[in-house]
């Protein structure tokens, strides 16, 4: 893998990282954590290189 690709994951870690904090910070509306998830999901799948 060149420095590109691991760069390209490293991003979508932190990315993700942060779509979980606000995901477990989130306890009043359900709408915004629907949100979070609904993001959160093809960075997990790009994490795991599942297409």
């Amino acid at each position: 893998m060149n420095i590109i690709m691991i760069l390209y994951y490293i991003l979508c870690a932190y990315i993700a990282f942060l779509l979980v904090w606000n995901f477990i910070k989130e306890k009043e509306n359900k709408d915004h954590m629907l949100h979070y998830l609904l993001v959160l999901v093809p960075l997990v799948l790009r994490l795991f290189r599942i297409k």
